[in-house]
């Protein structure tokens, strides 16, 4: 691995060499017969038996193992990653929830003899990359060794015709890295080449592996017409704005002339929009909004309040468009506060998956709910295309080596983060991998956005622990006054 690190920071410190040139030098490089990688362990998966959600950690089940390179397929590139990041996905695959990700790699490995390359006892897991291809397998021509990619997640077979108009509806749609095994939070990953895209050059490798995933999702979600198709002057409801997801819906909205409705739980995600542009937030927490009475029944009471709030912030409007991932927790409500012949857009369900609302506000308001999942081709260059014009922003906040990548899913379980938590494989330090210097300098405050926001409430929380420290040592030394006074006496 030592050696393919060398050449990619050598090509990146350099400028100089033909396409070809670097073709044949990446082309002859010694390909390892094993890498490190993230994987969850198929015997392990009864680890967290009888243990609530919440209380299940992927620092526990998330191992760091070496494993084989995998045999490479007619239309598939080996990459070397140099960062990735965690999203959702790999944090219900490191918990088991809502089940093990071992029976998708089962039915994948059924379909073909190359795919039984899939079913192993170990699932290589993570949806994100940014990094260099070292070999593509024969039919691949639009791509060659060298060329510096980010992937997005979406594999899919299209020997069905169902899949032609729109790839998301190939019957074998599957998510990279969480449906199929070799995923991108690792030193090599295995990816078909229609995955591939242009790594955004003012960006280094951790940045520009954490929009992927998340930024093609929103993309569909709410720009694309497969999705809420948002136009200019929209008014959007975002829940969990400042979060991996709702952070590029907020991003969307603004860039693309609407009007985001940010809904966060701090004062601190409030001002993270703020940043961003948006002016209109709603802190959930501070203004304590519960849409449940309790774990059974909702309450319509507290839609009506929100719909009131959201009124207030629109000039009397209610939202085209609730950019929806909460699921059961929030989805009556944002069926409630959608205007008539509004859409609500929904995908993950972070809260649960059983929703339930009020069906009277949407048959007879005639709104219309819309399922998006992830993105199509298309539409993830398009999402990508706007990151490498500096139109979107990755929000990444925090980076982990590969080491402590049970760390970072664990942060994302137990929603400590902000925006992306990003992960370094094969890049030795943050802030590698930059060709474009002067966009990036045009667009270094928006970069670093995320970034300095958890730096301030670092900062904040050192800040606050050390007058603690200092508060208690005084009233110690108070007590310790007093004490001997009081002896003395």
């Amino acid at each position: 691995m030592k050696e393919i690190l060398d050449a990619i920071q050598a090509r990146t410190e350099s400028s100089g060499g033909s396409a070809a040139d670097r073709a044949a030098e990446f082309a002859a490089l010694r390909i390892p017969e094993s890498y490190r990688a993230v994987t969850v362990h198929k015997d392990e998966t009864e680890m967290f038996a009888g243990l609530a959600t919440r209380d299940k950690d992927p620092r526990a089940s998330l191992h760091l193992d070496e494993v084989p390179v995998p045999e490479l397929g007619p239309g598939e590139a080996l990459v070397a990653v140099m960062a990735s990041s965690v999203n959702y996905n790999s944090v219900w695959t490191s918990i088991f929830e809502p089940l093990p990700t071992f029976g998708f790699l089962e039915r994948y490995g059924r379909l073909s003899e190359l795919t039984r390359r899939h079913d192993l006892p170990y699932h290589i897991i993570g949806s994100d990359l940014a990094g260099v291809v070292l070999r593509t397998g024969p039919g691949v021509n639009a791509w060659q060794p060298g060329d510096e990619v980010v992937a997005h997640c979406l594999s899919v077979e299209l020997e069905s015709s169902d899949g032609h108009n729109d790839t998301m509806l190939d019957p074998e749609q599957r998510i990279w890295g969480f449906e199929t095994n070799f995923g991108g939070l690792a030193e090599i990953a295995l990816v078909k080449s229609n995955q591939l895209m242009p790594k955004p050059r003012h960006l280094s490798w951790e940045e520009a592996a954490a929009p992927g995933l998340v930024n093609s999702t929103a993309y569909r979600q709410l720009v694309s017409r497969n999705g809420a198709g948002m136009k200019q002057g929209d008014n959007v409801l975002i829940w969990g704005a400042s979060g991996g997801l709702g952070s590029y819906a907020t991003q969307f909205a603004l860039a693309g002339g609407a009007n985001p409705i940010c809904v966060v739980s701090s004062e601190q995600k409030a001002d993270i929009c703020r940043r961003m542009g948006a002016t209109a937030i709603i802190d959930r927490s501070a203004e304590g909004y519960r849409f449940w009475k309790d774990e059974h029944e909702q309450d319509p009471r507290e839609w009506k309040r929100f719909g009131k709030r959201i009124r207030e912030l629109t000039g009397g409007e209610d939202v085209d468009i609730v950019f929806e991932h909460p699921g059961r927790e929030t989805f009556g409500a944002s069926v409630y506060v959608t205007r008539k012949g509004g859409t609500i857009v929904t995908c993950a369900s972070t809260s649960g998956y059983t929703h339930e609302y009020d069906n009277r506000y949407l048959w007879m308001s005639l709104k219309r709910i819309v399922g998006s999942h992830f993105a199509n081709y298309r539409e993830a260059w398009e999402a990508n295309r706007l990151v490498a014009k500096g139109r979107i922003h990755p929000t990444l906040s925090k980076v982990y080596p590969l080491e402590q990548t049970g760390q970072a899913a664990y942060d994302v379980h137990r929603n400590l983060h902000q925006g992306k938590v990003g992960v370094l494989a094969l890049a030795p330090a943050e802030g590698l991998g930059v060709s474009d210097h002067e966009l990036r300098e045009k667009h270094l405050d928006a970069i670093n956005l995320f970034r300095d926001a958890s730096a301030e409430r670092t900062d904040k929380h050192s800040r606050d622990a050390s007058a603690e420290r200092t508060d208690k040592h005084s009233r110690d030394a108070s007590a310790e006054r007093t004490a001997r006074a009081t002896q003395n006496a």
